[in-house]
């Protein structure tokens, strides 16, 4: 049985169109209005961005501080389960001789309107190491 609460397709998409928006155009106030305050984020690896952090504030200074590097964030589909969605992207940057050049799902577990736990995918877990240092 599907929980009443669950947003509908529609605004699962929207909810991801705002997303990506918010992190295109670094409008950190939208992508903290999509988050719950105990929101839950875990990146695989070993560096500077991996791990878990808890909380919207951290979940926020995570995306600056990976921003930060000059990454470009390609986002190629958004998709949805039942009752969750995620993100399809390509992420790609050069910084200091280091090529960062990785394929990832970020997976948004959505609790009510809002994400409230988050983990990504990557495709080259060793290169994301070497990049974010």
């Amino acid at each position: 049985m599907s929980d009443p609460t669950a947003l509908g397709a529609d605004q699962r998409l929207a909810l991801a169109d705002r997303f990506r928006l918010g992190l295109t155009t670094a409008a950190w106030d939208l992508i903290r209005s999509l988050l719950t305050d105990d929101v839950v984020w875990t990146l695989p690896g070993d560096n500077t961005v991996s791990g878990t952090v808890r909380g919207a504030a951290a979940v926020i200074e995570r995306i600056r501080l990976i921003a930060s590097y000059g990454v470009h964030f390609d986002f190629r589909h958004t998709l949805l389960s039942r009752d969750n969605l995620a993100l399809s992207l390509h992420n790609t940057a050069e910084r200091d001789g280091r090529v960062l050049d990785e394929h990832l799902a970020t997976v948004c577990f959505l609790h009510g309107e809002r994400i409230g736990a988050i983990e990504t995918y990557v495709s080259d877990v060793p290169g994301m190491n070497a990049f974010f240092v």
